[in-house]
């Protein structure tokens, strides 16, 4: 890439420009870290530490935060740092209060880190998932293919289930594994302690906001392995929490209506479709506060009607 620098001279002669090339990433790996806050993930963080160790493309270093972890998580990380000393166990202490805010704060603890070591790319790792040896050599890859690339991922499974990104965008980065690249990151400045959650929503929106592009990548998966609860008062619940939070998020209403339409078309989901509309829709007449700048809810919006232009253009010549 060429970038132009005025240089001043002295006497009566104008600046002139010279031109430097920067070194170019083409041809050369990129560099990667990766922080994983975990708080009591003892049953899974094993499968986690062994996806790790085995990619065919290891880590500069990989940060793990242990956030007042009170079961065996500290002793199994221990474990395996003699032999791997790209690893590192990072403790802080126990917090009364439980907040999604918690984990950007145990993410930021481990940033400080590493923040001045030279990598390119920068990643958030939960501790309950598992992955293929190739798959942060395949992220990486797109990094290097896609200059503009500032977020990317992968689905994640949970048994067989995966979304399908009907009105869950391959724009959207699941927070499981979000990687960033440097001066993406460092242009959104970090993750945003919101917490009510929509943390990793917050990140991926704001990138494009910023210009960047921000993908995921649906040739590979990771496997989440802390099922979410699946009791009928838990779906319920985290459907009207979700619709209330699309609210708070800058979600247009006709791509809340739409969504939630989606949702009743799919049986037995009719009352899940209803109870994203009306939660939205009572989190719009109590004025819910938004976490986020009006910028970034004018922003979603334009983006969400854009989108929802293409697929009725696309159910528009399917028609024909």
């Amino acid at each position: 890439m060429t970038v132009f620098i005025r240089k001043l001279e002295t006497g009566n002669r104008q600046p002139s420009t010279v031109f430097i090339r920067k070194p170019s990433t083409v041809n050369r790996q990129l560099s990667y870290i990766i922080i994983t806050p975990a708080r009591n993930e003892a049953e899974f963080i094993e499968l986690t530490i062994k996806s790790m160790i085995s990619q065919t493309r290891l880590p500069l270093k990989w940060v793990i935060v242990s956030d007042g972890s009170t079961d065996e998580t500290d002793n199994i990380v221990k474990k395996y740092l003699p032999d791997h000393p790209w690893m590192e166990l990072l403790r802080t202490p126990e917090r009364q209060e439980r907040h999604f805010a918690g984990k950007v704060m145990a993410f930021n603890a481990g940033y400080e880190k590493v923040k001045y070591l030279d990598y390119d790319i920068i990643g958030s790792l939960d501790a309950d998932i598992s992955f293929d040896d190739e798959y942060f050599d395949f992220l990486l890859s797109k990094f290097k293919d896609l200059p503009e690339l500032g977020v990317a991922g992968t689905p994640f499974r949970e048994g067989e289930t995966q979304y399908n990104y009907r009105f869950s965008r391959k724009e959207h980065v699941s927070g499981a594994c979000q990687l960033f690249r440097r001066t993406c990151f460092e242009d959104i400045g970090g993750y945003t302690p919101i917490k009510e959650g929509a943390i990793d929503l917050t990140a991926v929106v704001t990138a494009r906001m910023k210009g960047w592009q921000t993908r995921t990548f649906t040739e590979k998966h990771c496997v989440h392995h802390r099922t979410m609860g699946t009791a009928k008062h838990h779906v319920y619940k985290a459907l009207f929490i979700s619709g209330y939070g699309d609210y708070r998020m800058g979600v247009h209403p006709l791509w809340q209506i739409f969504r939630s339409l989606y949702q009743m078309s799919r049986k037995p989901f009719v009352i899940g479709g209803l109870i994203l509309l009306t939660s939205y829709f009572w989190a719009w007449i109590r004025q819910a506060p938004k976490p986020v700048s009006q910028e970034f809810v004018i922003f979603r919006g334009k983006e969400q009607m854009q989108w929802l232009k293409e697929y009725f253009l696309k159910a528009l010549r399917l028609s024909l």
